[in-house]
């Protein structure tokens, strides 16, 4: 034997007559808590320190190590030019 009841109700209904307890004014005032923390925190931050934060560590050590190879390409250019400079002052006639 099968028996089927179908209750309609509101959510507000259904949870007092089960007993469980109001949560919706404290679910606003936390979400408005929520809110504010966020609005204010994402003020306070801008792009850049954003992006620091989110990029792993690896990802900042790749770019620092870029900086590195690039400061290093460019001593070595500017050695290379420097002594390009020396030579074709000892031209032999």
């Amino acid at each position: 034997m099968k028996v089927t009841f179908n209750v309609e109700c509101s959510p507000e209904e259904a949870r007092a007559f089960l007993g469980l307890p109001d949560v919706q004014p404290m679910q606003e005032a936390l979400m408005k808590d929520f809110e504010q923390r966020l609005r204010s925190n994402m003020q306070a931050m801008d792009p850049e320190a954003l992006i620091k934060n989110w990029l792993p560590a690896s990802m900042q050590g790749a770019e620092q190590m870029q900086k590195m190879f690039w400061s290093q390409m460019q001593q070595v250019m500017s050695g290379a030019a420097a002594s390009m400079t020396t030579m074709g002052d000892r031209k032999v006639k």
